[in-house]
């Protein structure tokens, strides 16, 4: 593994970290921003970014383009001093990240979001402020009072900034830009925080933003705070962004939303309730929602009911959600959602071809949610019923199920979806599961399960172990994994035999603290208690290296899942494709090299 000792200008110490979508969890001792924080660029461009580094080593960071240390030509590079070139190419969507990653603390990182637009916007700048007037021109001496407002005038290639304070609104977006004049561009002020309060706000039509974006394209939404947008009905959905109908190319960057609930008085039997943080939801065919970015933000502190902190749901295809930061809410925190009827054509009701890469997710748990009860149901990343999505580089931890792959409707499954290079520890349940929860429920056929970390999952005993199969599950892959479960001792859990050959397991480390005699394994139904048995009587893991320990850096809390140069996971993987791998492990390294691969999210 190349070291990680790149260094970025350094700005004057902070004591704690402010910066929205920065990944960072807040207990943490270190910590990093990063400036500018956003940006547009065209290809090609060059601009500079800084690091500010408190209670670590004098700003000694990796820095990283999309997760990648360095970045590559698909999605720009960046200098070991923080000299940003976009790529000469625009991807889709239309963005990239450049992170800062603590050295000291990997676990602590600042990720600035880059907008890349075929060519420079040539529009107006107009300004919104709480002394304002919508009589006013709109400039920075002579503001506009409400951001509605703003939505109404501006046209493709203008920026609308809103000054610091509270707005109680809640705003529509009429408007498009376009790729000729670039994007309407609506921002929080630079060093101001211009917050969207929703207390006492009615909720239109029954479910509504208080960011709406209807069969809208080309627009950013940057930088603000959404928060106490709340129901007691039922019958009323409330949303921090709401994003719907079809549209092409819009980006939800940097936005930190909270406080968003439904009080409503359900139940377990009822699951009637609904809000949400941050939704996404392509109603109409075959015209989707294209090329959406959500990136950078911060969701937390949400009552969901039923329903989840971050999803895309229905006609969504070419999507990213990449480096947000989701965390202490009562449901699922990012969902990827099919065959709800979302969409009018059954052809196109299914998010698809998108990306889930770099996010932070802990504190996620159902239990004690109205809507669930004492279930532990809510997963960090939930793929139900989607297709073609890549879940990579992601940090997971204490949520009730780490990253599941299945669906809830009978006859449809989740598919071609691939989970690597992500670290998970802590669940209340199972670490990553695929199958339906139910005989009655939907699947998961031709999934791949790679080069993922589990640790420790599986706290509350629930008997879903680290690795959990359930029902109709096929041709699926789980290979070049850690598996170490603690005092527990459950390993794989394939507790029904409904589905024959639900998945082939090789290359995969396994170790328990009980033991490997104690270890316990259930495959197509029989529980193995022992390594050697479970080998014997399955036919899995035949070309797996023995049972071990994996030698971690650190299993203390919060752990450091990184392998010692020692680890017996060295080497000892199956050299998959990169298209299946990827090209870049956990931490940003080069997945494979000289011919080899480790075993785990780490490459060392």
């Amino acid at each position: 593994m190349a070291a990680r000792n790149s260094r970025w200008p350094v700005g004057s110490l902070v004591a704690a970290l402010a910066l929205f979508g920065c990944g960072t969890v807040a207990q943490a001792a270190v910590a990093v921003s990063i400036t500018p924080s956003y940006a547009q660029m065209v290809p090609g461009e060059t601009l500079q970014f800084s690091a500010t580094v408190s209670g670590g080593s004098n700003g000694d960071i990796r820095s990283q383009v999309d997760n990648a240390n360095g970045g590559g030509a698909a999605s720009g590079t960046v200098s070991a001093d923080g000299l940003f070139t976009a790529p000469q190419a625009l991807p889709d969507p239309a963005i990239a990240t450049v992170t800062a990653v603590s050295k000291s603390d990997p676990s602590v990182s600042a990720t600035a979001t880059v907008t890349l637009m075929a060519q420079a916007a040539n529009g107006s700048t107009y300004y919104v402020a709480t002394k304002g007037n919508d009589s006013n021109p709109g400039t920075r001496e002579n503001p506009w009072l409400t951001i509605q407002h703003a939505a109404k005038v501006a046209v493709a290639g203008d920026t609308v900034l809103v000054r610091g304070g509270i707005y109680n609104e809640s705003v529509a977006f009429p408007s498009s830009g376009n790729i000729a004049n670039g994007y309407i561009t609506f921002e929080g002020y630079p060093g101001e925080t211009a917050v969207l309060d929703g207390a006492g706000l009615d909720i239109p039509n029954g479910q509504w933003g208080l960011f709406t974006f209807k069969d809208v394209s080309y627009v950013v939404a940057e930088g603000f705070e959404l928060r106490n947008y709340k129901t007691a009905s039922l019958k009323d959905v409330p949303i921090g962004i709401y994003v719907l109908g079809a549209g092409h190319g819009l980006q939800i960057v940097n936005n930190r939303i909270h406080n968003i609930e439904t009080e409503a008085k359900t139940n377990p039997r009822q699951c009637g309730s609904d809000a949400f943080g941050l939704t996404v939801y392509g109603t109409k065919a075959p015209q989707a929602i294209d090329s959406i970015a959500i990136s950078g933000n911060e969701i937390s502190q949400l009552k969901t009911g039923c329903s989840e902190t971050l999803s895309l749901d229905g006609n969504v295809k070419n999507f990213a959600v990449v480096n947000n930061l989701v965390h202490d809410n009562d449901n699922i925190a990012i969902g990827a959602i099919g065959f709800e009827g979302v969409s009018p054509d059954p052809a196109y009701d299914q998010a698809r071809d998108g990306e889930i890469r770099g996010n932070t997710v802990y504190n996620i748990s159902s239990y004690g949610n109205p809507d669930y009860g004492r279930q532990y149901a809510a997963d960090g990343i939930y793929v139900d019923g989607g297709t073609r999505i890549v879940i990579e580089q992601n940090l997971v931890h204490h949520t009730d199920l780490g990253i599941e792959l299945a669906s809830e409707h009978l006859g449809r499954v989740t598919s071609r979806v691939t989970a690597r290079n992500n670290v998970v520890y802590g669940a209340n349940s199972a670490g990553i599961s695929i199958g339906g929860y139910g005989a009655k429920h939907g699947g998961t056929d031709h999934c791949m399960v790679v080069n993922n970390t589990l640790f420790g999952n599986d706290t509350k005993k629930t008997g879903s172990g680290e690795f959990q199969i359930q029902f109709h599950a096929t041709d699926n892959l789980f290979e070049n994994n850690i598996a170490y479960a603690t005092m527990q001792g459950l390993l794989i859990n394939d507790f029904t035999a409904r589905s024959p050959d639900p998945a082939a397991l090789n290359y995969n480390l396994h170790f328990s603290r009980i033991g490997a005699d104690k270890a316990k394994f259930v495959w197509q139904g029989r529980l193995y208690r022992g390594y050697d048995a479970y080998l014997a009587g399955t036919g899995n893991d035949s070309r797996s290296p023995p049972f071990s320990n994996p030698d971690f850096e650190n299993i203390d809390d919060p752990p450091d899942l990184d392998i010692h140069r020692s680890s017996p996971a060295i080497d000892a993987g199956i050299v998959l494709d990169a298209t299946i791998v990827g090209t870049d492990d956990f931490a940003g390294e080069p997945r494979a090299e000289n011919g080899t691969i480790d075993i785990g999210a780490y490459e060392r």
